[in-house]
């Protein structure tokens, strides 16, 4: 074994120890609970494996509300080992898978909407870039964009031609790994990277132009779409779920003007309330970005807390407005258990 990785082998050891010495609690980050077809950013849980997590969580782990562990940090109470659980962006399944199953085990959770979606049949951009570029069928082998004034060109080739097969095949297929095993999904990495720094509105004139390429509908897929206002007051009700903010657009905030990001917290932060009858104090970053500008909107705003997406465990130290949280992967029951090990 080489000096490195001794020492690496070390690191993870003096990690383990400190987590199973050191008391603290686990934000677990979840974004849809459905089984999709096609998922480049990894954003589902089975509803099948989500019941096998809430188990795990229920048979060992102690679930704590949001709130609750905001509370535990502002009157500087010892905190003790247990598990949050959150949901980012509002899509609807939240609501029609998440939320029985939360009922049933009977824990808590905070679900972050993002309100430009909701009651809409638009899909968020990243899932509209994987309905142009990604589903099976035909497009034109060449794709010419103008994006600030840059011009960007691709040339499909033979991948222009995307088979049903073709997409069975590669339905797997993760944008956070390294390999593009066609030039369609080349296509789609390349775009991402282009249209995510960019503003609603330029990112939108893009889409459209690839909209019209592609001869394809602005019509959203009904199992990709955002919650209703009916189903975010149901999504509420009995109490055992929190809705909490997460901006209108899902932009990065770092990128934006101090003004813009103000609209976009507190446009966010009222139309909720306006939905939901009451306030909301629970806030997430979108992509966990953010600036010590964005901090301090937050708390102006009313917030009592905000999550991040720093992977980290909180404690008694940690700053309300900026907790850890660690996003969960589709793993059955067994695997989540012992991932959960390694943390608490």
């Amino acid at each position: 074994m080489t000096i490195g990785k001794v020492s690496q082998k070390l690191e993870q050891t003096a990690w383990r120890l400190k987590n199973k010495i050191l008391p603290g609690v686990l934000i677990l980050m979840y974004h849809r609970v459905a089984e999709v077809d096609s998922d480049p950013w990894s954003l589902c849980v089975t509803p099948e494996h989500f019941a096998e997590h809430l188990e795990v969580l229920r048979k060992h782990r102690y679930p704590l509300s949001l709130q609750q562990l905001t509370e535990t940090i502002r009157v500087r109470q010892p905190i003790n080992r247990s598990v949050v659980i959150t949901f980012d962006d509002g899509y609807a399944d939240n609501f029609y898978n998440a939320k029985p199953l939360l009922k049933r085990h009977d824990i808590p959770a905070t679900v972050f909407v993002t309100t430009g979606g909701i009651g809409h049949s638009r899909e968020f951009w990243w899932d509209e870039l994987d309905r142009l570029i990604l589903q099976p069928g035909i497009l034109p082998e060449i794709l010419q964009l103008t994006i600030n004034d840059s011009t960007y060109t691709w040339e499909l080739g033979k991948a222009a031609y995307y088979s049903q097969a073709d997409y069975q095949f590669y339905r797997h297929w993760s944008a956070a790994g390294k390999e593009d095993p066609s030039l369609r999904h080349t296509l789609y990495r390349s775009l991402y990277q282009l249209l995510y720094p960019l503003s609603i509105h330029k990112r939108e004139k893009v889409l459209e132009a690839i909209r019209v390429w592609a001869n394809a509908e602005p019509i959203g897929r009904s199992t990709h779409r955002s919650m209703s206002p009916e189903e975010l007051l149901a999504l509420e009700e009995g109490g055992l779920i929190e809705v909490g903010a997460h901006t209108v657009t899902h932009p990065f905030l770092s990128k934006l003007p101090v003004a813009y990001q103000q609209d976009e917290i507190q446009q966010s932060k009222h139309y909720l309330e306006e939905i939901l009858g009451h306030p909301v104090t629970s806030f997430s970053y979108p992509h966990g970005d953010y600036t010590t500008n964005t901090i301090s909107i937050i708390k102006e705003a009313g917030f009592t807390c905000a999550c991040s997406s720093v992977v980290d465990r909180v404690q008694e130290h940690s700053n309300s407005f900026l907790l850890p949280r660690v996003e969960v992967q589709d793993w059955d029951g067994k695997t989540f258990a012992r991932w959960l090990s390694r943390w608490l």
